[in-house]
């Protein structure tokens, strides 16, 4: 069934690519509530450097104080973006910098949803390239 027009919340590109700056912008504060406030209550982070999927606010959090230990600063490598009614789909490979490691390549997807008044990710996968 078609959404309502009313209810249907619709981004740009450059909105889309805007929440991948929002969250990186987050990372750099270093504070693991604030980047986990960017997901859903209900998200799912497969996350880049653990092999535990976490799907809880609480998860995501604890992922995020030992990955923000290591002061990573994140760019986009190359995207493709898809957006429709409620829901936008950023997917690509990015790059971090991080301390002792240098720069780390990975594969990433971000799925935001549109709810609550808000766009927030709803899943977000990231894997080291092969």
């Amino acid at each position: 069934m078609a959404a309502d027009a009313a209810s249907c919340h619709s981004l740009s590109d450059h909105q889309v690519a805007a929440l991948f700056d929002r969250w990186n912008a987050a990372l750099a504060t270093g504070d693991p509530a604030q980047v986990s406030a960017l997901y859903q209550a209900d998200a799912l982070l497969l996350p880049t450097l653990s092999d535990q999927a976490r799907t809880s606010t609480a998860g995501i959090e604890d992922y995020f104080k030992g990955f923000l230990s290591q002061h990573p600063n994140g760019r986009i490598d190359q995207r493709v973006i898809q957006s429709d009614c409620n829901v936008a789909i950023d997917a690509g490979n990015y790059s971090f910098e991080l301390d002792g490691q240098g720069w780390v390549k990975a594969r990433y997807t971000f799925v935001y949803a549109y709810r609550d008044g808000e766009w927030r990710i709803e899943h977000h996968h990231s894997s080291l390239l092969p």
